[in-house]
């Protein structure tokens, strides 16, 4: 596999091409690039200004002034001080406890001591979760392992987030997404309105297949279940506003003391076990890590560190291959759902499972 020598994407992306310089052919397209980055950066600024009226408007409306989905990695931590510190909010923190690793429970406990927040965590039944990533990893989507999880898995705990919004009054639910994250269909800066308000959550694939009782669909967020007029909050990505640097907030963390060393703001150590498998699936079907475009794409913003992604890259496709240091964890998440390789397969269309836009 060959790599742009400028942003790194490998060239087994679809609609990716590397010319003789070894440069692909959206690092070439600079007229392009430029256009997107100026484009880019004019909704950032909109965003901005909508993110500061929000905070000034939310201020002192309840208990809290929004609630934080906590996962322990770099971003949700760094989005906890800003919050408190900077902005002067009244921040409750949430934890879904589901495949959270060690490394990651360490910076909550941490950072919630430094920063004096309060925490909310919600442990839910392991069953349902292994029962439900069993059946995905077996029953992937053409996207692969990690959208198809992607779809499933961050609804369910973006829905609790919700949920619990709703039963405190607290008008905003604010995450800790990066540019690029979630996909682009589900998110841009806000969840629309009509996914939080009318959309039913439940991913069509598991409501048909059979294999899921009520209860079970019963856990993904249904606005339908709330009586007339029920106030459901906003959901905002505020790196979505923010000037972003991955490298710098890595740096911050740190330096603030929320978490312990350098290790533990890399976000290849505080990630969830089970997105070790997810990685080596698709790195097995399609020949590259399905992180790699939208680290790529960081890089060509001047958002992320290449130089850094250079060798980490490799690095970590090597340990997740090979099954080496962190890439145990691989071996471990098979033996957790009871699966094989073999079980590792695409059988169903392109959008699944996503509630959004149903089966293409």
């Amino acid at each position: 596999m060959k790599r742009c020598l400028k942003c790194l994407i490998p060239d087994a992306v679809p609609d990716i091409s590397l010319s003789s310089d070894g440069i692909c052919n959206l690092c070439h397209d600079s007229g392009q690039l430029a256009s997107e980055t100026d484009k880019e950066e004019a909704n950032r600024r909109d965003y901005e200004t909508d993110f500061e009226k929000t905070l000034a408007q939310c201020k002192g409306q309840g208990e809290y002034d929004c609630l934080v989905p906590l996962s322990g990695g770099k971003d949700s931590i760094y989005l906890l001080y800003r919050l408190k510190v900077e902005c002067k909010l009244k921040v409750l923190a949430f934890t879904v406890d589901v495949n959270i690793p060690a490394l990651a429970w360490d910076n909550i406990r941490r950072a919630l001591a430094k920063l004096n927040i309060d925490h909310i965590t919600y442990s839910p039944s392991n069953d349902f979760y292994e029962r439900t990533f069993r059946y995905l990893l077996r029953n992937q989507e053409k996207r692969g392992a990690v959208y198809t999880i992607s779809y499933v898995y961050a609804p369910l705990f973006e829905g609790d987030a919700i949920k619990l919004a709703i039963e405190k009054g607290i008008p905003l639910v604010l995450a800790g997404y990066s540019p690029g994250q979630p996909e682009p269909e589900r998110m841009l800066y806000e969840f629309s309105r009509k996914l939080i308000c009318e959309t039913d959550w439940t991913p069509p694939e598991l409501a048909s297949c059979g294999e899921f009782s009520a209860d079970d669909l019963g856990r993904f967020f249904k606005p339908g279940d709330y009586p007339a007029g029920t106030h459901f909050p906003r959901y905002l990505a505020p790196f979505h506003a923010w000037p972003y640097n991955q490298e710098e907030i890595m740096r911050k963390v740190v330096e603030l003391g929320l978490v312990a060393t350098s290790k533990h703001a890399n976000p290849i150590h505080s990630n969830y076990p089970i997105n070790w498998l997810l990685m080596y699936s698709d790195l097995r079907t399609f020949g590259y890590n399905p992180y790699a475009p939208e680290f790529s794409a960081l890089i060509r913003r001047g958002k992320a560190n290449r130089n850094y992604w250079r060798f980490m890259g490799p690095m970590v496709d090597f340990l997740i291959r090979n099954r080496l240091g962190p890439g145990k964890e691989v071996t471990r998440s098979l033996n957790w759902l009871g699966l094989t390789t073999n079980d590792l397969r695409i059988t169903k269309p392109y959008g699944a499972y996503d509630p959004i836009t149903g089966p293409a």
